[in-house]
């Protein structure tokens, strides 16, 4: 596991890889820190050496950057809390995905949003960011976050309160985002 933010290293060899997941943040792949121009530059090679990868967030966005896209603020402020995901026709044709649900929660907390890159299939829309998740050949990209625990949804309202008190359309409060955590958390 290479931790960036205790100052690992961007691996430079794909040599014993078998794949690569890059995670969530809070900072935009647009910032000026250096370790994301490597992170793009990884990601490219391992596109062309087709390795499988997964995006979360933040690293939904690196993905989509790195292979052609756009990553920009949202038109509609940030997403935070549960929010429901509708399936994309796209997601009916590809293999391993026939069984994803027409409709489902999931859990946000971003800002930012990217466009989908050349070649890439749009499984997964919300009605806040349209670009949700996709898949473009072994790369797997999610915008929400299907990792987190009751114990991390609460770390994050304590820790990020600016992100909640911001507001907007897309943007639950603190209690709507904790309530029922013992129901919500299986489900996602």
């Amino acid at each position: 596991m290479v931790c960036i933010d205790d100052g690992h290293a961007v691996p430079n060899s794909l040599d014993d890889v078998s794949a690569l997941v890059f995670m969530g943040g809070s900072m935009s792949v647009n910032d000026s820190a250096p370790w994301l121009a490597d992170e793009i530059d990884l990601i490219q090679r391992a596109h062309k050496a087709n390795v499988p990868m997964l995006g979360i967030c933040l690293g939904s966005q690196l993905l989509s950057k790195a292979l052609g896209g756009k990553v920009s603020k949202g038109d509609n402020g940030q997403e935070i809390g549960w929010h429901s995901l509708t399936r994309c026709v796209a997601a009916e044709s590809i293999a391993g995905l026939e069984d994803l649900a027409k409709q489902s929660i999931a859990f946000h907390w971003h800002g930012d949003t990217f466009s989908l890159p050349p070649s890439a299939e749009l499984i997964l829309s919300s009605d806040c960011y349209p670009h949700q998740a996709y898949v473009s050949g072994k790369t797997l990209a999610m915008q929400f976050h299907p990792e987190v625990t009751a114990e991390m949804v609460q770390e994050w309202t304590r820790l990020y309160t600016d992100d909640l008190a911001q507001g907007g359309n897309c943007n639950q409060t603190q209690d709507e985002i904790i309530s029922d955590l013992d129901t919500r958390i299986p489900a996602l």
